[in-house]
């Protein structure tokens, strides 16, 4: 496919995205024709549609596919590669894929997976996306549907964040650390605003995290949904300030990722290693008079003066400093002076 010949790939690529699969779960899975020529990535349409428009492309590409214009194959998954850019991270709960796999194996594979070539191994395929219905099916032991698409490594990222932007169960940091991959992978900013949905305000924390925390610290804490913009943007930022602190994070994820610690709880941990210390900002000292007797204690902060009495003999002394207060400015004006 020249890049001639090819539209953006923000502007012409579709998806059948999870949401879909949702909307769509009680309807008849179409059978398979028999094997066509490859559909070109563009086939399916704009990304970013409302749900009445995903249910016309589904029922667009149905027709397509019935037409002979593409072909919806039934994959043996050890044929099938994971997409070289990972983006979800390892999950602390299994029980919602597995909720997810029990459904495909009640009700069968409602929306096809899409795969490409690979571009290395012949005879294998990769994802563009649909992993989790290729896991499923892989651990189901059964064949897995997929729409077989020809698209460059960069089209494949993007058309990865395209699918993600509509994803509700992606946490802040698995946005961001597929940010980082597609800025690896040398896409333009302008493409990954449009594939993420985000601004280029929002892309820019993302970049002061990433850049600031490695992406195997990130895998190491995991998901994190507890875990918003604002503390990965703290952490980044203790961790900025002293490079040495990368050492005690990755010993405390090594020691935490061994017990049976959660994801947030692991990003708890490895703050707590790094955040700055708050050194106390007061200095208190007991006041006592010359034979011993307390009077009672004073602490001094940057701002603030306090005096506490002890006894009847403490009260005398904070009188006595009462009175004494006027001389003292007069001596502190001079002092100044001179």
């Amino acid at each position: 496919m020249s890049k001639s010949s090819r539209k953006s790939i923000v502007a012409s690529f579709g998806l059948l995205s999870a949401e879909l699969e949702n909307k769509l779960a009680d309807e008849p899975k179409p059978a398979a024709p028999p094997p066509s020529p490859r559909v070109g990535a563009g086939v399916v349409g704009a990304a970013h549609r409302a749900i009445d428009d995903i249910r016309a492309e589904r029922d667009r590409l149905k027709a397509i596919v019935e037409a002979g214009g593409g072909a919806v194959l039934d994959l043996d998954t050890a044929l099938i590669d994971p997409s070289p850019y990972p983006d979800r991270l390892a999950d602390d709960d299994a029980s919602d894929f597995e909720t997810f796999k029990r459904s495909i194996e009640a009700e069968g594979q409602k929306v096809p997976i899409q795969v490409r070539r690979h571009p290395s191994s012949a005879g294998r395929y990769q994802i563009v996306y649909g992993h989790r219905r290729w896991r499923a099916a892989r651990e189901l032991g059964k064949p897995v549907r997929a729409l077989e698409v020809e698209i460059s490594d960069l089209d494949l990222v993007v058309a990865q964040g395209i699918e993600n932007a509509n994803r509700q169960d992606l946490t802040w940091i698995e946005r961001t650390l597929f940010a980082s991959r597609m800025d690896d992978a040398g896409i333009k900013a302008r493409n990954i605003y449009a594939a993420l949905s985000i601004a280029d305000a929002e892309l820019a924390r993302m970049r002061g995290v990433y850049r600031a925390i490695p992406a195997d610290v990130i895998e190491a804490i995991g998901r994190a949904p507890k875990i918003g913009r604002p503390r990965w943007i703290e952490l980044a930022k203790a961790i900025t300030s002293d490079p040495e602190s990368l050492v005690v994070v990755r010993r405390v994820l090594t020691d935490a990722v061994g017990g049976t610690s959660v994801s947030d709880q692991r990003f708890q941990r490895a703050f707590e290693a790094v955040k700055p210390s708050r050194q106390p900002q007061e200095d208190s000292n007991e006041l006592s008079d010359l034979a011993g007797r307390k009077l009672g204690a004073w602490k001094i902060s940057p701002k603030e003066l306090r005096i506490s009495a002890d006894g009847p003999l403490g009260v005398e002394f904070m009188k006595f400093v009462g009175k004494e207060l006027p001389a003292l400015m007069e001596r502190f004006s001079r002092e100044r002076e001179s």
